[in-house]
């Protein structure tokens, strides 16, 4: 889904039941300090009010292949159309990172998990909402979390320890089908309560807290090297040039 749609998908009736069910559950997380630094990556900015209130800064970073909106509103923007393998932000200069719809969407989730340990401050912390493979919500391609690619906890605990996070807190949360029936206006919360109780595996969303690793050094990727011809061959030539020579292997 681009931009346009994660943003009418939000203010449907059901979106605002999913925003409020993941709002519960950021807000049981313990808060960040006061002067803390918060990013959010993908389209978080439905969550974002709530730390720019006592935060020192607050960014919202969305994907070029998503698009962007502008964010707060009737204030200065702190929005900003990114490359997810490289993020506009120095290193260490966050403490907190909100990624949403973000993980399960891009194509490239190694740089993604390079860039956010790279700008995350020593023992920083990351809250990762993605889709769960086994729930409903995962295989309907209407709402958002249909589209990109799910994971189980065992996944998603793999990717952040391949990525030096230390993972602290798994939490299943979206139990409610999705359905957009008024009935379940009132129903969301026992939803949560039953889904918990009896089926946790099958939860709609998994959100996962990771603390940055700082005692071991993150390998440097390795990128293709570019090497100059000094003497190009003529345009002509090209073809000449790439002919094996008598005796040489086609």
């Amino acid at each position: 889904m681009d931009i346009i749609e994660l943003r009418q998908f939000y203010a449907s009736p059901l979106g605002r039941q999913v925003r409020r069910i993941v709002s519960r559950h950021l807000n049981a997380l313990p808060r960040p300090p006061a002067d803390a630094r918060v990013l959010g990556l993908g389209f978080a900015t439905p969550w974002l009010d709530a730390y720019r209130r006592q935060a020192r800064a607050t960014f919202a970073f969305m994907p070029a292949h998503q698009g962007a909106l502008t964010w707060p509103a009737a204030e200065a923007p702190a929005t900003a159309l990114v490359d997810e393998s490289a993020l506009p932000l120095p290193d260490a200069s966050i403490d907190l990172a909100l990624v949403v719809h973000a993980l399960e969407l891009t194509p490239v989730r190694e740089g993604l998990m390079e860039e956010l340990w790279r700008v995350l401050a020593p023992s920083g912390h990351a809250v990762f909402v993605v889709p769960n493979r086994s729930g409903l919500w995962a295989r309907v391609e209407k709402v958002p979390f249909g589209h990109g690619r799910p994971f189980s906890r065992r996944q998603l605990e793999q990717l952040l320890k391949d990525s030096m996070f230390t993972p602290v807190a798994f939490t299943p949360m979206l139990f409610m089908p999705p359905w957009r029936g008024r009935f379940l206006g009132g129903s969301a919360a026992s939803w949560e309560r039953l889904g918990k109780w009896l089926w946790p595996g099958f939860s709609g969303l998994l959100m996962a807290e990771a603390v940055k690793q700082v005692y071991a050094r993150r390998p440097e990727r390795q990128r293709a090297r570019l090497i100059p011809a000094l003497h190009p061959a003529p345009v002509g030539a090209v073809g000449a040039t790439m002919r094996p020579r008598h005796g040489e292997p086609r």
